[in-house]
């Protein structure tokens, strides 16, 4: 597999799992780990940025709307207005981090990268806003694409453990996943964004149901097979929750057990809330699991 690289950073996949670290300036985080938005959250990221580049985080990934089931989407405009500040300070004060724009709207990724951010983190896989396979290429960025089939209609959020989401039909999940994430990878293709600056991301948590996160989790050496690096982001997820029977704070056991069955399956990318914890855990699962050898893929 051919390295990637941007800036002054190289992924060398195979060699070791990356850590990337979430930054979400919103209010209304399902994990509890909401930024305020606007001058305040650009204050609490720069602290929170700092805390986890000293911890090992790889890429910082900054988000200007919640994901969570059932969550209110914003508009454009007030994306920008929470992310763009902070991307620009987190550009200066931290001039080498690589920073990650997590957003499905092109106009939004095209306004971050002039920021300073480096790559696009798109939850819906170019599916929602074509538009942004074209900003990507035309910045020549690296994106993640992630595999979503969410429905309002399918969330249930419950008041102590989140929304999850129930009643999702696939024909065959890891079969119906992987043509999706495919269907994404050629929207990409379209756009002029070639194979090394592609990521996929199964979409843990993503309109799946506990069973399916679980099952998919269990099975991600299978979408590593597409000849892709693979970001996986189980970080406190309601599929943890449900498990455990735990609200979002107290999903760090779960998380790490997740980290590091996903390693072993062949993650390349984490994404995570409690940065020092898992790198410390992807360090140890590396160690015992990735063999001291040069990269061979």
């Amino acid at each position: 597999m051919i390295p990637l690289s941007v800036g002054a950073q190289t992924f060398q996949w195979g060699s070791r799992t990356y850590v990337m670290g979430i930054l979400n300036v919103t209010p209304d985080s399902f994990s509890g780990d909401g930024l305020l938005s606007h001058q305040e959250g650009v204050s609490a990221a720069l602290q929170q940025a700092g805390r986890f580049i000293q911890s090992g985080a790889d890429i910082l990934d900054v988000g200007g709307e919640s994901t969570r089931p059932g969550a209110q989407t914003v508009t454009a405009e007030e994306e920008l207005a929470r992310v763009i500040p902070v991307i620009e300070s987190l550009a200066r004060a931290f001039p080498a981090a690589l920073i990650s724009i997590d957003t499905y709207k092109s106009v939004v990724a095209e306004e971050a990268i002039r920021a300073g951010a480096r790559m696009v983190n798109d939850v819906w896989g170019f599916r929602a806003d074509p538009g942004i396979a074209s900003v990507a290429a035309r910045h020549g960025v690296p994106a993640i694409l992630m595999h979503n089939r969410s429905k309002p209609a399918n969330a249930q959020v419950l008041e102590t453990l989140g929304g999850r989401y129930v009643g999702m039909e696939y024909g065959d999940l890891l079969e119906d996943v992987k043509r999706e994430l495919l269907e994404s990878v050629e929207i990409a293709r379209a756009a002029g964004l070639p194979d090394e600056k592609i990521i996929l991301d199964p979409g843990i948590g993503f309109g799946k149901t506990v069973e399916q996160n679980l099952e998919l989790l269990n099975r991600l050496d299978e979408i590593r097979a597409l000849g892709f690096p693979v970001l996986l982001g189980p970080s406190r997820k309601s599929f943890i929750g449900y498990t455990l029977n735990l609200p979002p704070d107290q999903r760090v056991e779960g998380t790490a057990a997740a980290v590091a069955v996903g390693i072993v399956r062949g993650a390349d990318i984490l994404r995570v809330h409690d940065v020092e914890i898992m790198a410390r855990v992807a360090r140890m699962t590396d160690a015992i699991v990735r063999p001291l050898r040069p990269n061979l893929e």
